[in-house]
C-alpha cells in the first residue's frame, strides 16, 4: 500500500514492515481504541471512556488525536453546542480488522487466564 502523503508520518526505526506497524500499534491502549472502533462500534470519547480497560483520559485523547493523524480515524463533528466530535474509522482502519479478529481468536485459544500447560512449550 502506498503511503498517503495527506496523513502524518511516524518516525521509524526500520524499514520491515511489522516494526513500522508496531511503531504505530504497539502500545498498551492504540489496538484497544481500534478494537473499540472496529468491533463494539464505539464513536465518542465516552463511548471510549467507558470500555473495560479504563484508559485514562489524557492517553485516550492523545491516541485518538493520533489515529486520525495518521489516518485511521476520521473526526466529524456530531453537535456543535457543546462542539462533540465522533471518530469514524477509515477504510484503512478496516484492512486492521482481520488483526483484531486473529488476535482475539489467540486469546481465546491460548490466554484464558490459565498457567500455560509445560507440555505446551
Amino acid at each position: 500500500m502506498q503511503a498517503d502523503p495527506t496523513h502524518q508520518t511516524l518516525d521509524y526505526r526500520s524499514l520491515c514492515p511489522v516494526s513500522r506497524s508496531l511503531d504505530l500499534m504497539g502500545d498498551k491502549w492504540t489496538l484497544v481504541i481500534m478494537r473499540d472502533v472496529l468491533i463494539f462500534n464505539c464513536r465518542t470519547f465516552a463511548d471510549f471512556s467507558t470500555c473495560s480497560e479504563r484508559i485514562p483520559t489524557n492517553l485516550l485523547s492523545d491516541r485518538l488525536k493520533k489515529l486520525v493523524a495518521v489516518g485511521l480515524l476520521k473526526k466529524k463533528k456530531y453537535h456543535s453546542r457543546p462542539v462533540r466530535y465522533e471518530y469514524v474509522p477509515t477504510s484503512r482502519a478496516e484492512d486492521l480488522r482481520p488483526v483484531l479478529q486473529a488476535m482475539k481468536v489467540f486469546g481465546e485459544r491460548h490466554l484464558n487466564g490459565q498457567a500455560p500447560n509445560a507440555a505446551d512449550s
